[in-house]
């Protein structure tokens, strides 16, 4: 039994706090539920999260929710919790429209895995969270909870709004490149893309196979060790073969010994900012004999060309259909995307395939010495422009690699906006990376995972 407390606006509570009060009847799911409507209500003409929300829809599955708790039937771990699905993953009764008016109207007759996923683990799906255009560079009408007149990144910019803004405590997004830890940086939220190959993409838009992840938003390490409830194989996800394994006694436990933590310098360094500069410096002295320095070779400087070329390739093969179906309905970004696609030799794309193996294991050895890895999850702040998604360098290693990510929101930057840490984890070692990243958090911030 949870202590009767002052709970206050439930739409203000983390997933995991929201869950118990639900198990402990303290909440019923209608009511946080219409505590998030009425967030979204208030919040939604000027951030604009949402490609899709049905207020009606979501206080049946909430009224359900509650109806099985009231008849002592089972219950999954996120039982009654509002979230929001990117607009790239199917979820029946609801449109999948990609970002693009191509798709207008598209509604899918069966749940991508993920979904069905959550549903069986109980959550209520609120809606469809805006995307850029077919989770490329251009962005969407979705603005950041902090300055409407700054990004909130891409191409998940929705999820991470919505989560930023209040609107729901868990959002589920995607990313090729950068687009779940830059839009977290840049909105002040964690997070958490996984292993590659750990969820099935199964019902997702095919962007780029060999680099397309499922990600997660929420408001605490604890809430993104939750993800765990869609991860494992599906059988019909060929990539996915990777179970990391129950994440959420892992994440929650203390680390058997202090960390140790390398500061990781990429050949991308001078896009920094000169406040994320500081700020990574002052890090590193809070750490103490427990953060060391570090610098990657040369090579490593190489890993941004082989992902676009990666990314390129795939995503004219996959989404080059749109292109010949009706350019003028699509961007110029996607446009030169598919023409650059085009002109990329079969021998370079494979070169740039068989890199993804070399560099991880090239980098066997940090781990080896390492609990985990911080660097910069973007240049800075969000850029004070809506026509960009902002720089997602500080993410195409990790990506390109398939390594665990988590975003923590840890610094500020000096128009007082948020600004995240990316801690990565070795492949598949993603419970110890959120370990390790809740231990850094109560580090910096002692009352940051409470949610108070």
């Amino acid at each position: 039994m949870v202590e009767r407390v002052e709970i206050g606006d439930p739409a203000s509570l983390t997933v995991s706090q929201m869950a118990r009060y639900l198990a402990d009847g303290a909440l019923s799911s209608e009511t946080v539920t219409k505590a998030c409507l009425a967030r979204i209500e208030a919040i939604e003409p000027s951030v604009h999260a949402w490609a899709h929300y049905d207020p009606q829809r979501a206080l049946m599955q909430a009224k359900e929710a509650d109806r099985r708790r009231a008849m002592g039937l089972p219950l999954g771990p996120l039982h009654g919790v509002p979230i929001g699905l990117k607009d790239i993953i199917d979820a029946r009764g609801m449109p999948t429209e990609n970002g693009t008016s191509l798709d207008a109207g598209q509604r899918p007759n069966q749940d991508a895995t993920l979904t069905q996923r959550l549903r069986n683990a109980g959550v209520v799906i609120v809606g469809k969270t805006v995307t850029s255009e077919l989770a490329y560079f251009h962005p969407g009408p979705t603005t950041n909870p902090h300055d409407p007149a700054r990004t909130p990144g891409g191409s998940s910019s929705g999820s991470a709004a919505a989560v930023a803004a209040g609107m729901v405590p868990f959002a589920v997004g995607t990313q090729t490149n950068g687009s779940v830890i830059r839009p977290a940086s840049y909105c002040g939220v964690v997070g958490y893309k996984p292993s590659f190959g750990s969820v099935p993409r199964t019902g997702v838009l095919k962007a780029a196979q060999s680099l397309d992840q499922v990600g997660f938003f929420a408001r605490s390490v604890e809430d993104a060790a939750l993800a765990a409830t869609v991860m494992g194989p599906d059988g019909q996800d060929r990539d996915c073969d990777l179970n990391p394994g129950p994440l959420l006694d892992t994440a929650l436990s203390a680390p058997p010994v202090t960390p140790d933590i390398a500061m990781v310098h990429t050949p991308f360094s001078e896009r920094l900012e000169s406040a994320t500069t500081e700020g990574f410096a002052e890090l590193v002295d809070l750490l103490g004999e427990h953060g060391t320095e570090a610098a990657l070779p040369d090579l490593f400087g190489r890993s941004a060309g082989w992902l676009a070329t990666i990314m390129a390739s795939e995503m004219t093969r996959n989404l080059g259909h749109y292109y010949d179906r009706d350019a003028d309905q699509l961007s110029d970004a996607f446009g030169a995307l598919m023409e650059q696609g085009r002109s990329i030799a079969a021998v370079d794309y494979l070169a740039a395939r068989d890199m993804q193996p070399v560099l991880r294991e090239a980098l066997d050895p940090l781990f080896e010495r390492f609990d985990a890895i911080i660097t910069p999850a973007a240049p800075g702040e969000a850029p004070a422009d809506l026509s960009t998604t902002g720089d997602p360098i500080f993410c195409s290693l990790w990506s390109l690699c398939g390594l665990p990510a988590i975003t923590l929101p840890l610094l500020t930057g000096p128009n007082n906006m948020p600004v995240g840490v990316q801690v990565v984890g070795a492949y598949g070692q993603d419970a110890r990376l959120l370990r390790t990243a809740r231990w850094l958090l109560l580090q910096c911030s002692p009352d940051e995972e409470t949610g108070q």
